[in-house]
């Protein structure tokens, strides 16, 4: 720094006196030049980080970095927000992660933070970006060298949550002339606890449920990928990802009762696995020395999970009625992905950039649900839930972008993405379905920069949200025999129009204005279904019991499913204000924001499109309205603060509130967390001590009451408060520079997995 300062000294200072008079022997001194980078501003499209001019992205790992980033938050530590409400999509130098959630996170946590050169934040992301519905993106750039060399890091932590969770992982990054390449290996144990209050029913009947669910977890994944510089103009790259996840003697184990009488006891014994593999084939060819180029890739993704598990009922009455019951259910899915894409980005002379591209994705996906019941002593296929459900996707996509400086002071973007979706499900020998239907999604950016301290951009984008290949899958998943979770295979696709207008003031302070409407929407947690389901009474062998008269004994019983399927429209209106400042010299770091919605759902369920009934079977289901309109707000407020003059014990003091809000299934009570962490660098190594959630006050809990009376109240206690302690030890050259970053052809379904 030093020596830049000099030189601009020297540079300004020489042009200064060329300008004075040939004959003056006055000399001009120039006592200081302070050159201070901008770290949070706009551009075009995106808000940009750059973390590395700020303090506050030293010894800490990424994950951590982008909750203290501008429009960026996380109450649970598992996932990421945009504005409070947008999901987030993870790009590392504009190329989509390849990994689940769980993996990705667990990536972003074990990667530090030095190697981070910026963090641009797409509110509302444009036609190239392969998002769905209202999702942003998160691109996180990577820092640059050309030096040759090695480095790594490694990485322990271990977690105290209501169980203990280790978890280590390793990265090593190499560049030695053509060849680049990077590789990382993460291991890790960790058991859930949650807690659960269940109660549904009307003014005449009351149904409660208490119980815990303890599901540990042990997995392993990793990857490499690896670039070859073929010459200056040309370069091909292969990655691969993988992930495993193995959770046995998960148990479930639920005790109701019925109008203050206990009834009886569930217990579900739970054992699953999953393995996720994907690979990656990459060309680049560079067409001028502009800066435009040809892309091309070719991509693979196979995922399997397996879950089978045992669900007993025990009765604690001495009714008839409420006899002992058993399940066996087995729930594999497997999904085969082959996709391709081809994008050209040509640059003009005139500063004008043009995007063009074509996908292709194809995807099957293999869900055969086994479920055998108790009759008598024996198990037996329960047909109505025992199914084998094959879906087939294929996705044909055609975008172009042309962005360019209109003025000085104006510059725009304009897109359009055409997407041609072809698909059909099947439940073999049962009943199946055809989808076809054709998406333009228009896009449009205007960014005025009035001047240097004022900032204005308006967006609008249209996208759609396609089902997740799970909610696909017809399958359930028991609470109790009369409470269960109910995929949905005949579930559509949501239309999603979203608007935003941008302002910023002094590259620190913000208001953002969004809007969304979506049509065909689905809830986005399961609706919660009640009815009454009336068949006939058996006895221990099946039979079916008659009475005196010849008559069959109908039974009646009431049951409560959660389904995911479309229910009408809803709109969104919120306001975000929010500030990113340094203070005193920088030993003082502040992100504050404040997120204010109002939200509208309007639409309703009358019928359950999965229903099955048997011979002599009827069902009765109470209708289902949705009507909501509610006001909320959140509140994040994160702070670092520098300790010591030499920059190594950082103190960090973080708070998040947010109001009631209201959804489709009923109102989510309000939720806070209160965070503290102290960082110590010493030299290549970083101990991190944190504490999360200190209160316990960020746990789920929600309240719905419908226009009849009936309601459904849920609390889920997952023991959020979280303390944590971690070694972090970097080595090798820690300034090396992938040959370049490629996106995949099949991220449009990765996060569908």
């Amino acid at each position: 720094m030093k020596t830049q300062i000099l030189i601009a000294a020297l540079f300004f200072g020489g042009l200064v006196t060329a300008q004075q008079k040939k004959d003056s022997l006055k000399v001009n001194a120039i006592d200081a030049v302070n050159i201070k980078k901008q770290v949070f501003k706009k551009q075009g499209d995106r808000l940009v980080y750059d973390v590395a001019s700020s303090s506050i992205a030293k010894g800490t790992n990424t994950f951590n970095l982008l909750k203290q980033t501008p429009m960026i938050s996380s109450i649970d530590g598992k996932t990421l927000k945009i504005l409070g409400k947008n999901d987030a999509v993870i790009y590392i130098n504009n190329k989509k992660t390849n990994m689940d959630s769980e993996a990705l996170i667990e990536m972003l946590k074990s990667t530090p933070s030095e190697d981070i050169q910026k963090i641009e934040v797409i509110t509302v992301p444009g036609s190239e970006f392969q998002v769905e519905s209202k999702e942003g993106v998160i691109n996180i750039v990577m820092k640059k060298s050309k030096n040759n060399g090695y480095n790594g890091t490694l990485k322990m932590q271990n977690e105290q949550a209501y169980y203990n969770n280790p978890n280590a992982g390793a990265s090593f990054n190499f560049r030695q002339g053509k060849w680049s390449g990077n590789s990382n290996f993460r291991t890790g144990s960790w058991t859930d606890r949650q807690r659960y209050t269940l109660s549904n029913g009307d003014p005449t009947f009351k149904n409660e449920s208490f119980g815990f669910n303890d599901d540990p977890n042990k997995n392993f994944g990793g990857g490499f990928n690896v670039d070859y510089e073929i010459n200056k103009k040309h370069s091909l790259g292969f990655s691969y990802n993988m992930r495993y996840n193995k959770s046995f003697n998960s148990v479930l184990d639920i005790t109701n009762w019925q109008n203050g009488v206990l009834n009886n006891r569930t217990v579900n014994n739970e054992d699953a696995q999953t393995r996720n593999h994907s690979f990656n084939l990459n060309y680049e060819m560079k067409t001028d020395s502009l800066g435009s180029r040809l892309t091309s890739n070719i991509s693979y993704l196979w995922f399997n999970r397996d879950k089978v598990s045992f669900n007993e009922s025990f009765p604690l009455t001495n009714d008839t009625i409420n006899k002992y019951s058993a399940l066996h259910q087995s729930v594999p899915q497997i999904i085969n992905n082959y996709a391709a894409n081809i994008d050209y980005l040509k640059k003009t002379a005139k500063g004008a950039t043009w995007l063009m591209g074509i996908s292709y994705n194809h995807t099957n996906t293999d869900n055969d649900t086994k479920q055998d019941k108790l009759i008598g002593n024996d198990f037996v296929i329960d047909p109505k839930q025992t199914n084998h459900f094959i879906y087939k996707e294929n996705i044909l996509g055609i975008y172009l972008n042309y962005e360019r400086k209109l003025t000085e002071k104006i510059s725009g973007k304009i897109g359009a993405r055409y997407e041609m979706t072809r698909s059909t499900g099947e439940i073999l020998e049962k009943t199946g379905f055809e989808r076809n239907y054709n998406n333009l999604l228009p896009y449009l950016n205007l960014n005025y920069a009035i001047n240097s301290d004022h900032n204005l951009s308006y967006t609008f984008s249209s996208r759609i949200r396609r089902p997740r290949f799970w909610e696909l899958n017809p399958s359930r998943t028991y609470f109790t025999p009369t409470n269960y979770t109910q995929n949905n295979p005949f579930v559509l696709a949501s239309k999603f129009y979203n608007q935003e207008l941008n302002y910023m003031y002094k590259n620190a302070f913000y208001a953002n204005l969004s809007f969304n409407m979506v049509e065909d929407a689905s809830a986005s947690d399961m609706l919660p279904l009640q009815g009454t389901l009336t068949t006939p009474e058996r006895d221990k062998n099946g039979n079916i019991v008659y009475g005196p008269g010849g008559n069959m004994i109908m039974r009646t019983t009431r049951f409560l499913r959660y389904i995911r399927t479309n229910y009408g429209k809803n709109r969104e209106l919120a306001l975000t204000l929010g500030m990113n400042k340094s203070w005193f010299k920088d030993i003082w770091t502040t992100n504050y924001s404040v997120n204010l919605g109002y939200v509208t759902y309007k639409g309703g369920v009358w019928e359950d499109p999965t229903s099955q009934l048997g011979q002599y079977e009827s069902e009765s289901l109470d209708p289902y309205i949705i009507d909501v309109k509610n006001y909320n707000m959140s509140v994040t407020i994160n702070n670092i603060i520098r300790l010591s003059s030499k920059k190594d014990w950082f103190l960090g003091v973080n708070y998040f509130f947010a109001s009631q809000t209201a959804m489709e299934g009923g109102m989510i009570g309000a939720r806070q967390s209160f965070d503290l962490s102290l960082k110590k660098i010493a030299g290549d190594w970083t101990i991190v001590a944190e504490v999360s959630d200190l209160f316990n006050q960020s746990f789920y809990s929600v309240k719905g009451v419908q226009p009849n009376g009936k309601y459904n109240n849920i609390t889920n206690f997952n023991y959020p408060r979280l303390m944590s302690i971690g070694v972090t030890y970097n080595f090798g050259n820690q300034k090396l520079k992938k040959a370049r970053e490629m996106k995949s052809a099949n991220d449009a379904v990765k996060s569908r997995t």
